[in-house]
């Protein structure tokens, strides 16, 4: 994340699966300078009771970057999505 995300209003743009997947994204968006923020829905006095429902988290991101970060999600999906043979 950057000290842009401080004052940039974000959107939601897209939901995470796993806590793997949330550290890949934030990686490359740290890497590519999108301000950014991860929410995660996991609450251990719950324990995880809400992740089945709404899944891991959502990523934030500005409206200009949605986008380029729902790219990024699709790309990484399916780079990590296993063989169908």
């Amino acid at each position: 994340m950057t000290d842009q995300s401080a004052t940039t209003e974000f959107v939601r743009v897209g939901q995470l699966e796993s806590v793997v997947e949330a550290q890949l994204v934030a990686a490359v968006l740290q890497d590519r300078g999108i301000a950014h923020r991860i929410q995660s829905f996991h609450d251990t006095a719950y324990d995880g009771l809400f992740v089945g429902q709404l899944g891991w988290g959502v990523v934030w991101a500005s409206p200009e970057d949605a986008p380029a970060v729902e790219e990024i999600l699709h790309d990484l999906r399916q780079e990590w999505q296993p063989d169908a043979h």
